[in-house]
């Protein structure tokens, strides 16, 4: 007779998974979830709204986890996961509600998907998004022993006439830059040929949430014209998605305060354009704003600064909605 089991697949891993997984998931929930962890689906009740809209977002954390598993280092991935999903789902002015996760792996290890979920709980704690559940998938023969791949998922709620999508730009908006933590989670399959295995821990700081800030802004009614998530192909080609036709974003790189991890030996190899257009060099969200907000927006996030202007696209410009110079 053969098993499950002598397949590759062990269920009992599985059930200690979600043993582990419930005081954290529990932690992160509020009034709004119905139902428990373990149920078919998650239940979440809306709330008091107007004319809602939902906003939906899923990514993944790409090859930074091959970073991870390579210094066995699993408990920061999870915020990157959430911070992928909920960033984006924050470009229009939603505030995220829940999230759900898919971990699939070759054969389960009960104590490192713990780890890789406890991330996810972090992340969650810091977007303010209840971990409603999520998917453990064991397909040996799929993935190689010892891997992990994750995916996210993320709903967030914004009142129809709040939604930001960049069509209240206008000439004269300043461009202001939300410093990132690091490399996030972009650009880590040409990270990974730079360092040639020679990985630190640098290079695993989890990706920065900017929920707390963007939401506290919106609180405080500031005209947020625009908002980026700066994510693979950093400035030159998130922000253009924000711009409306007929304008563009002027950036000044002298303006930008490139993180040091950025100017590391190791990326000596990288020429300008091609840094520029694969990381975010420094800044992990975008605001476009009128420029009587300044002042207000700097007391609320401190570390927030400017970077540019919108300005009406000259003959030369037609059709280019970024001039990062």
């Amino acid at each position: 007779m053969v098993s499950y089991k002598d397949a590759g697949v062990d269920k009992e891993a599985g059930y200690e998974h979600v043993r582990r997984l419930k005081k954290m998931v529990d932690s992160t929930q509020n009034e709004q979830v119905l139902g428990s962890l373990g149920s078919f689906a998650a239940l979440y009740e809306l709330g008091n709204y107007r004319n809602p809209v939902l906003v939906s977002g899923t990514d993944g954390v790409g090859t930074k986890l091959k970073i991870a598993f390579a210094l066995e280092k699993y408990d920061t991935v999870g915020i990157d996961l959430v911070a992928m999903c909920v960033n984006d789902v924050l470009c229009h002015g939603a505030r995220p509600l829940f999230f759900l996760d898919y971990l699939a792996c070759s054969q389960l290890d009960a104590d490192v998907s713990a780890q890789l979920v406890s991330g996810v709980v972090a992340g969650c704690k810091q977007a303010g998004a209840a971990l409603v559940g999520g998917e453990t998938a064991e397909m040996p023969g799929f993935y190689a022993p010892g891997d992990y791949d994750m995916a996210g998922f993320a709903v967030g709620v914004v009142e129809k006439d709040a939604i930001i999508d960049g069509s209240a730009i206008r000439s004269g908006d300043r461009v202001i830059a939300l410093p990132s933590s690091g490399l996030h989670s972009n650009g880590f399959s040409l990270v990974r040929a730079l360092f040639k295995d020679d990985f630190s821990p640098e290079l695993l700081t989890p990706t920065r949430i900017y929920v707390p800030e963007i939401l506290a802004l919106l609180d405080k009614k500031v005209k947020l014209h625009g908002l980026a998530n700066i994510t693979g192909g950093g400035l030159e080609e998130n922000v253009p998605r924000i711009i409306p036709e007929g304008l563009t974003a002027q950036i000044e790189k002298s303006k930008v305060r490139i993180l040091d991890i950025f100017r590391r030996s190791e990326f000596d190899a990288v020429s300008e354009p091609e840094m520029w257009g694969t990381f975010n060099m420094g800044v992990g969200f975008v605001l476009v704003v009128p420029p009587e907000e300044l002042p207000q927006i700097q007391a609320i996030v401190p570390d927030a600064y400017e970077i540019g202007e919108i300005k009406a696209q000259i003959p030369e410009q037609q059709g280019n909605k970024i001039c990062l110079r």
